[in-house]
């Protein structure tokens, strides 16, 4: 009688010849390069340092891609787009202390949109982990602990035998979901040991499944059919779980208005009769979706941004589909489903009996008659020029990536995306700079369309060394900069706040002429101007900068007193 467990497989004639016959001068480094290689990576981001030269000199003798960019954090800004793009885990090679600690600002974007980056560095001889004292250059007493409160697993080798295995449970751990940025340290010493392990060629790390139990399902789906009112919040786990296509059958066999998540955007088509778009921080919105009687929240946490800062309070059965089980509960109770949106979705549409409404579409008009007349009222004219100009210039298919800057939050509310996938900002976390060097892994990722990026001018100074990345492997990226001298948002809270700002108020360089010292085509524009040079400038093979002087204002807040 044979068992599963019985089976092995068995090494042919020629893996033993090369298993017997390793090839000569291999070490630590070869072995994360041809694990990287063996698990179907392709291209591989970083920056070297002294104690990670054993890892970027394996890189010689693999036939792995490597784009190296002028900061650690950009790099992982640019892995982190690859990893959205590609739905792949993007390995990340970095060094110990300064070079590590560099990339947790966009480590922790990454953990917050739940985007695959395989971080890789390197860490003190082996002689100095534990917490000693030995005085090696960029020593830590414990490295890791500054990744574990970030990343979502961490890993620490020490023989180079550990390396393959390690780098495996990793790449699983990126990519089961939720999808999530990885740590694994590897100490100089092990990363140059001469090493007679035969080639890694025979890697599996399949990510785990991450199912609905049926009878939540169930219930889930007797509470949809039979609701009056029944409304979908749709957040980034749809654009992740590649479930828009489910969402949108879903929607229509019950008749339910859908609105989307900053990081769902696109995951539900923007003109589509229940489409309810994006404006989440609004007033009438909110009211339509606490009006609800029963709630389907796919992919969100109902975090901040989607929550119209915390102003939304549910009346009706709130359902909530999430494969971060933390999220699960943790701002309204409801029905918990812990499981991948698009095989949540699937049980689902194989559930839920139709639903026939046809005031649905009628209610959806109304609301969005009701978001346009708000806006309409506070004389936003110039920000809705910029932002249409934008919109027209991109091709449709093409991704865009937004820094934390007025015309991304805008960009959150009134921007049509087109597509799922196609358009992602830093609004996970929301630190600076994302915008450039998360295009430039995009382009990385799919040179076949141009991509956009859009930063403020503050944004922008976060980024300017990456001129020389996108210039270096002339990567086909637009980089939109509106010029308002400061950081603009940060202004428009203080003013309001306090009556005056303090420190937002920016001496900037000239970015074209900046642009052009990196060999960089660079033109300042105007809102007249802005559509016409900046489809150009799309549609002009390599990278470009388009410069927009503009001071643009937000639409006011509708959560701070309920003003509507």
């Amino acid at each position: 009688m044979t068992h599963d467990h019985d089976l092995v497989l068995r090494p042919t004639p020629a893996q033993t010849e090369a298993a017997l016959n390793p090839p000569p001068g291999r070490n630590g480094g070869d072995l994360v390069v041809e694990t990287l290689a063996g698990l179907g990576a392709t291209t591989v981001f970083g920056l070297p340092g002294q104690h990670a030269l054993g890892m970027f000199d394996a890189l010689r003798r693999s036939d792995l891609q490597y784009v190296g960019l002028r900061v650690e954090n950009n790099a992982a800004f640019a892995a982190d787009a690859y990893g959205r793009i590609t739905g792949e885990a993007a390995p990340l090679l970095l060094s110990t202390g300064p070079g590590a600690l560099t990339s947790l600002a966009a480590l922790q974007e990454a953990a917050a949109a739940s985007a695959p980056v395989l971080a890789i560095g390197s860490q003190v001889p082996t002689a100095g982990l534990g917490g000693g004292r030995h005085g090696y250059l960029h020593e830590l007493p414990d490295q890791a602990a500054s990744f574990r409160g970030v990343v979502k697993s961490v890993h620490t080798v020490r023989t180079p035998s550990q390396i393959p295995s390690a780098i495996a449970a990793a790449w699983k751990s990126a990519l089961t979901a939720p999808h999530g940025p990885v740590w694994v340290e590897i100490p100089q010493d092990v990363l140059l040991a001469e090493t007679m392990l035969p080639q890694v060629t025979a890697m599996d790390a399949t990510p785990d499944e991450l199912p609905p139990r049926p009878e939540l399902t169930a219930l889930a789906a007797h509470l949809l059919a039979n609701a009056a009112r029944p409304a979908i919040i749709a957040g980034g786990g749809v654009v992740r779980a590649d479930a828009s296509g489910k969402l949108r059958q879903l929607a229509e066999r019950i008749q339910a208005p859908v609105v989307t998540t900053p990081g769902g955007k696109g995951a539900f088509p923007w003109t589509h009769p229940l489409s309810l778009q994006s404006w989440l921080e609004d007033r009438h919105t909110t009211d339509f979706l606490e009006d609800a009687d029963v709630l389907l929240v796919v992919g969100s946490g109902l975090g901040e941004l989607s929550s119209n800062y915390h102003t939304f309070k549910p009346r009706g059965r709130v359902i909530q589909i999430e494969a971060d089980l933390g999220k699960l509960e943790s701002n309204h109770p409801g029905l918990g489903i812990h499981a991948d949106a698009r095989l949540a979705l699937q049980a689902l549409l194989e559930t839920v009996r139709p639903r026939e409404d046809a005031t649905a579409p009628g209610r959806v008009r109304a609301l969005l008659a009701k978001v346009a007349a708000r806006i309409a009222a506070q004389e936003l004219t110039l920000e809705q020029q910029v932002l249409t100009a934008v919109r027209r210039a991109l091709p449709a298919d093409s991704p865009s990536f937004w820094d934390m800057t007025i015309l991304a939050y805008w960009a959150w509310s009134a921007f049509d995306a087109k597509g799922p996938n196609l358009l992602h900002s830093a609004q996970g976390a929301g630190g600076l700079g994302y915008g450039f060097p998360a295009a430039l892994g995009a382009a990385v990722a799919d040179p076949t369309r141009p991509v956009l990026a859009v930063s403020g001018d503050g944004g922008a100074l976060y980024s300017v060394a990456e001129l020389a990345t996108a210039r270096q492997y002339d990567l086909d990226v637009t980089w939109l900069i509106v010029d308002d001298g400061g950081y603009g948002i940060l202004r428009e809270y203080m003013t309001d706040a306090f009556g005056e700002p303090t420190a937002t108020e920016l001496t900037r360089p000239d970015y074209v002429a900046l642009a052009e010292s990196f060999g960089v085509p660079g033109v300042r524009t105007t809102p007249e101007t802005l559509e016409r040079d900046l489809a150009k400038a799309l549609v002009t093979p390599g990278p470009s900068v388009v410069v927009l002087p503009a001071l643009l204002r937000m639409f006011a807040p509708t959560h701070v007193n309920g003003d509507s």
